[in-house]
């Protein structure tokens, strides 16, 4: 169903700061907090509990879950969530009303929505599943722009292609990399590591990405990984330059190394 009028009103856009937090939960998830000092939307809540303790700890409330595909580590703990916050909003794709039965507003890549002050754009990204949403909230003065992937893009990865072609994912990754440079990448789960020793064992000198920059983003990120640190947000910049799925040519060298990746053994 669409907004009510009383959501309508509410939603104007002022292009306010909110912060972004990320919360580890799972073996490798993460679940995103955009919040203000007293409002709060989540992004893929894989569970609850973690999630309604943060929530509670900081005395916010939840306005919203924005929801990017409909797999069970990324929506299983809305229901939780709207069993403490009944009057959230549940915000996913149209074409995935079956499979995220509880959605309250249903929309489609190209649409806005205003939430917390601040305008966000919803893109249709299919490849990892064939209704999956990515969310920017384009940067504001003095701040960058922010990119909820869900698991399309990864920090020097991508998604299985469960139920899209390589051709949907090629051009999925594509609008993702003309985001601004600058724009933060939040992707859901933290594989960085096991990508970038992929890229950096294929990875040759004539490989549009060059071995010396993913060599020096593995260092970076093995260092960060060993002090329990995350290494989300990645940005587009970053990706562009490291990330051998973003750059492949065409949609048959992105299903070649989404292959190989399958297969490695490291």
């Amino acid at each position: 169903m669409g907004p009510t009028g009383s959501e309508r009103a509410a939603d104007v856009a002022v292009d306010v700061a909110v912060d972004v937090a990320l919360i580890p939960v799972l073996s490798d998830n993460y679940v995103f907090v955009l919040h203000n000092s007293r409002r709060a939307v989540v992004v893929d809540p894989a569970v609850a509990p973690a999630v309604i303790r943060w929530l509670r700890q900081r005395g916010l409330e939840l306005e919203a879950v924005l929801q990017t595909h409909h797999h069970s580590d990324h929506i299983g703990g809305t229901p939780g969530l709207l069993a403490e916050w009944p009057g959230a909003q549940v915000i996913a794709a149209a074409a995935d009303r079956e499979r995220i039965p509880f959605q309250t507003r249903s929309l489609n890549g190209g649409e806005e929505l205003t939430l917390l002050g601040r305008t966000i754009k919803v893109l249709a990204v299919p490849g990892h599943t064939r209704s999956h949403l990515a969310y920017v909230l384009p940067a504001v003065p003095g701040g960058s722009g922010e990119l909820f992937c869900g698991d399309t893009l990864f920090a020097g990865g991508c998604g299985r292609l469960f139920e899209g072609s390589a051709e949907q994912m090629q051009r999925s990754l594509q609008s993702l990399a003309a985001l601004p440079a600058d724009t933060r990448v939040w992707c859901a789960h933290e594989y960085t590591l096991a990508n970038l020793r992929w890229a950096a064992s294929v990875a040759t000198a004539g490989a549009l990405a060059s071995r010396a920059a993913i060599e020096a983003r593995l260092l970076e990120v093995i260092t960060k990984r060993r002090a329990g640190a995350s290494t989300i947000p990645s940005t587009i910049a970053l990706e562009r330059a490291t990330n051998l799925f973003l750059q492949a040519q065409n949609p048959a060298e992105l299903a070649e190394r989404r292959r190989q990746k399958e297969s490695w053994a490291g």
